[in-house]
């Protein structure tokens, strides 16, 4: 059974820096860990002009490369966050970075030198991860604490569906 809990936050509020922390804490504790990234930009993942890339250009709607190191898939339309994840399936949890907006629940990454305050309560935001000790109405775990914030995670942490 896949579980999935998402890690939200500000601009350099330290999602990244978590997600990798805690992909490291749960694969030493013997679980398959899967991530997901919700980027605000265009991601290339062809070099132009590549065969790959001209392959997704004459209207391929997915494109599989494989390479020795291992593969990587572009697809078509857009899709939501939901059915993202559940091409995620099979994973013991599923780190899902971003996607605020998304069903399941969220630890917040949020340090003091971020611009604005925390986004906790809303989102589904469960705790707030932080340098600081930032004015929420949620539980506030220490940010460096990643062995805690691991298991915070798994407990907090959903089925996908």
């Amino acid at each position: 059974m896949t579980r999935i809990v998402g890690v939200v936050g500000r601009k350099n509020g330290g999602k990244t820096g978590l997600v990798e922390r805690l992909v490291g804490v749960l694969a030493a504790r013997g679980l398959e860990v899967a991530t997901m990234k919700n980027a605000h930009h265009d991601a290339r993942l062809d070099v132009p002009g590549t065969d790959s890339d001209r392959h997704r250009r004459a209207g391929a709607a997915r494109v599989l490369l494989a390479t020795p190191e291992g593969w990587a898939m572009t697809g078509g339309a857009p899709e939501g966050p939901e059915a993202l994840a559940r091409r995620l399936a099979g994973a013991d949890v599923v780190l899902a970075e971003g996607f605020k907006a998304a069903p399941w629940p969220k630890i917040e990454a949020w340090r003091p030198e971020c611009r604005e305050g925390p986004l906790a309560p809303a989102h589904g935001i469960a705790a707030v991860a932080s340098t600081g000790a930032p004015q929420v109405p949620l539980p506030v775990l220490p940010l460096d604490d990643t062995e805690a914030l691991a298991g915070f995670a798994l407990k907090l942490a959903v089925r996908l569906l």
